[in-house]
């Protein structure tokens, strides 16, 4: 839906006001007793609906004709009625095909701030169709680590889990752990570079490395 003109959003709010106030009025009272539950869900769902395109009309107002104080000592925007200083965000997303939400963002700042929160420009997470997916933006910033004071760097942080395999990637490393079903980890973990390791120890995992002519690794495939 395109940004409406201020005319047209000032009338299309007034007309959803007075359709709310009418259901509200006439079916959500409860005064008559012979109206059927079936009926009363009908009406609550139908109001439910216009509140939701009243946020989503309210989202395009730019609050241009001000606020009004009301019984309760609120400030209230005189066209769509929202409460003045309330952070709302609302997502509209498709029913089907490519969901987006927001827009890539990385660290914009030289400077080192006091602590995570002041260099913090974005941090959520969301539960998709079962899948866990976190992103963590932050600037450098000073932490007190092992009573040391230590500069930590600006990175994007994108982590996600599926069925116990978690999943992080940042600037410089693309990290899995992989679940142990059950088992208990037998000794210390180790950690090493291919080359490193013995064939011995190398037959036991089931890794795939796809790579071109030149040997430059394409894809890492793990056989679960």
């Amino acid at each position: 839906m395109k940004q409406l003109p201020i005319t047209n959003l000032k009338h299309q709010l007034r007309d959803l006001f007075k359709s709310l106030d009418f259901v509200s009025k006439n079916f959500l009272t409860g005064k008559e007793p012979e109206t059927r539950k079936a009926n009363s869900r009908i009406y609550y769902n139908i109001y439910q609906q216009l509140g939701l395109a009243w946020e989503y009309l309210g989202l395009q107002c730019q609050h241009w004709d001000g606020y009004k104080r009301t019984k309760d000592d609120q400030s209230v925007c005189k066209i769509c009625g929202k409460v003045k200083g309330i952070k709302e965000r609302y997502y509209f997303l498709p029913q089907s095909g490519l969901k987006t939400i927001g827009k890539r963002l990385d660290p914009n700042s030289t400077e080192i701030f006091r602590n995570k929160k002041e260099a913090m420009l974005f941090e959520d997470s969301i539960n998709f169709q079962g899948v866990h997916l976190k992103v963590d933006v932050h600037n450098a910033y000073q932490s007190r680590l092992l009573t040391r004071n230590i500069n930590m760097a600006a990175e994007r942080i994108v982590s996600f889990s599926e069925r116990g395999i978690k999943c992080s990637i940042d600037q410089h490393l693309i990290h899995i752990h992989l679940p142990e079903a059950g088992k208990k980890v037998v000794g210390k973990s180790y950690g090493g570079f291919v080359w490193e390791l013995r064939k011995k120890t190398l037959r036991h995992f089931p890794v795939l490395f796809d790579f071109d002519q030149k040997g430059r690794l394409l894809e890492v495939t793990i056989l679960r």
